[in-house]
C-alpha cells in the first residue's frame, strides 16, 4: 500500500475537490496535483518524487477507472526528474493527451507542462477515464494568460440539466482537447443523449432548439458572435464554435463534465 505518512509523500486533496481546470491554491513552484472522481491528492516537486495512477486503489495514488477492467492496475507514474514532472505510461492502453496526442507504454516519458493538463485513458465500450493534473507555476500559483488570451469571466453560465447535457454531447471534442475540434453533430448528439435516457425522446431537432436557446441567452448577455448576424454566412459550425469556446473560457464546461455520458 502507497505510504501517504512522510511530508515527502503525496498528501490527500479534501473530499470532492472541484476540477483542477478551476485552478489550485497557492502552492510552491512545481507542486503537482491529480485528481479523479475517486480523489485526488498533491506533491510538492522533489528528484524521484512520483505521483502513481490506476485502478488497484490499494497501490495507487490515484485510482482511476476502478471498475473497469479495461483499465490497468498500475496505469501510469508521473515522475519529477531534473526539474520537471513526467507522465509515463505503465499499462496496457494508451494515455490521450491534448492537442490529440496519445502516449504508449512503449513511448518515452512526456513533460507535464506548468496548468492544467487533463488525461483521458479510454476503458470499456465508450467510457473515458479522466485524470486531471496541474503544476504549479515559478511563482507558486496558475500561470498567467498570455497578453491575448480571452479574460475569463468571474461566474460560469448558469445551465439546466437537460441543457448541460446536450452541450456537453456537443462539445466532447473540446473537452477531450482534440486537436482542431469541431461540434459533434445533430444527429450524434441525439444519439448520444437517447442512449443515457431512452424515455426523454431526444431528437436531433430537440438538441439543437435546446442549444439555440442557450446561444440566444448569451447572447443577450453580451457574448459576441452567437447569431447570424454578427457571424455572416456561411455560417457552418461558427455559432456552436464560439458557444462552446464561451463556455470553455468561463468553465462554464470542465472536462469531469464528460462523466455525464458514461452510460453511452
Amino acid at each position: 500500500m502507497r505510504d501517504i505518512s512522510r511530508p515527502d509523500r503525496v498528501e490527500p486533496l479534501a473530499n470532492h475537490h472541484a476540477s483542477l481546470a478551476f485552478g489550485v491554491p497557492d502552492s510552491a513552484p512545481g507542486t503537482i496535483y491529480a485528481l479523479s472522481v475517486s480523489g485526488g491528492v498533491r506533491l510538492s516537486a522533489g528528484e524521484e518524487r512520483a505521483v502513481v495512477f490506476g485502478r488497484n486503489r490499494p497501490d495507487v495514488d490515484v485510482c482511476v477507472g476502478e471498475d473497469d477492467l479495461r483499465i490497468s492496475r498500475s496505469q501510469g507514474a508521473v515522475t519529477y526528474r531534473a526539474g520537471l514532472w513526467w507522465l509515463t505510461n505503465t499499462g496496457h492502453r494508451a494515455l490521450q493527451l491534448p492537442h490529440s496526442l496519445m502516449l504508449f507504454p512503449e513511448d518515452d516519458p512526456h513533460p507535464v507542462d506548468p496548468g492544467y493538463t487533463p488525461v483521458f485513458v479510454s476503458g470499456t465500450a465508450r467510457r473515458q477515464h479522466l485524470l486531471e493534473l496541474y503544476v504549479t507555476g515559478d511563482d507558486g500559483r496558475r500561470p498567467r494568460p498570455a497578453p491575448n488570451s480571452a479574460t475569463l469571466r468571474d461566474k460560469p453560465w448558469a445551465l439546466s440539466s437537460d441543457e448541460r447535457l446536450a452541450l456537453v454531447s456537443l462539445a466532447q471534442k473540446y473537452l477531450l482537447h482534440e486537436a482542431y475540434p469541431q461540434p459533434c453533430t445533430w444527429q450524434q448528439v441525439a444519439a448520444d443523449l437517447s442512449g443515457m435516457q431512452p424515455s426523454q425522446q431526444w431528437t436531433s431537432k430537440r438538441a439543437e432548439h435546446l442549444v439555440a436557446g442557450v446561444r440566444r441567452r448569451l447572447s443577450r448577455g453580451g457574448v459576441p458572435g452567437l447569431t447570424r448576424e454578427e457571424v455572416g454566412e456561411p455560417v457552418g459550425n461558427m455559432l456552436n464554435h464560439n458557444l462552446v469556446m464561451e463556455l470553455l473560457q468561463t468553465r462554464t464546461l470542465v472536462p469531469p463534465d464528460l462523466l455525464l455520458l458514461d452510460d453511452i
